[in-house]
């Protein structure tokens, strides 16, 4: 299998689909509905096309491969999740009769990686390590000091991912209902 080549770039609107996509693989497409509705993708898409939400293409680096997309990463400095957060769902709350995420899933001393997922036919040639590195070289480069995410404890696949890169576990969370590893990179 040829090595494809991969170019990591800062996403913009037009990106608003994939970057969609990727939340949706990261929260799981079949849980979608339950948190934006059936037009979930729309509602996601919407949300990624403004400046100042969690889910904004401003938050996001898009890899493609051969100039196609492949894959996206969305982040963003924990100190401004309730900021990001508050038009994200006003956003939902226009598709949905309620919200019922009440946990945080970052905090103000980190960088937060929200969301990654490469697309099926993308996936094995280390797209997602790609975006990752991409991200943290960017953030580390901007001053930040610490890079922190969630990851469910029935994910052992992608905890591994990320420990390769360096994160370490140093924590346990409860988000969206399920028991997540808190791990971080400084």
């Amino acid at each position: 299998m040829k090595t494809p080549n991969i170019n990591i770039r800062k996403a913009t609107k037009d990106d608003a689909q994939l970057i969609a996509q990727v939340v949706g693989m990261a929260i799981g497409e079949e849980s979608m509905p339950y948190y934006c509705g059936e037009a979930w993708m729309d509602v996601i898409s919407h949300i990624a096309r403004q400046e100042n939400t969690q889910y904004s293409y401003r938050n996001a680096l898009v890899a493609e491969v051969d100039s196609a997309p492949a894959g996206a990463i969305i982040g963003y400095d924990g100190a401004l999740l309730h900021a990001l957060r508050q038009p994200t769902f006003d956003i939902i709350l226009q598709y949905v009769d309620e919200i019922n995420i009440t946990e945080d899933e970052t905090e103000a001393s980190e960088f937060y990686l929200d969301s990654i997922g490469v697309l099926p036919e993308y996936r094995k040639f280390g797209i997602a390590t790609r975006l990752i590195e991409a991200m943290r070289d960017k953030i580390f480069a901007e001053g930040h000091t610490r890079f922190g995410l969630i990851v469910d404890f029935d994910n052992p696949t992608a905890e591994r991912l990320y420990t390769q890169i360096g994160f370490r576990r140093v924590g346990k969370r409860t988000f969206l209902g399920h028991q997540m590893w808190h791990l971080v990179l400084e």
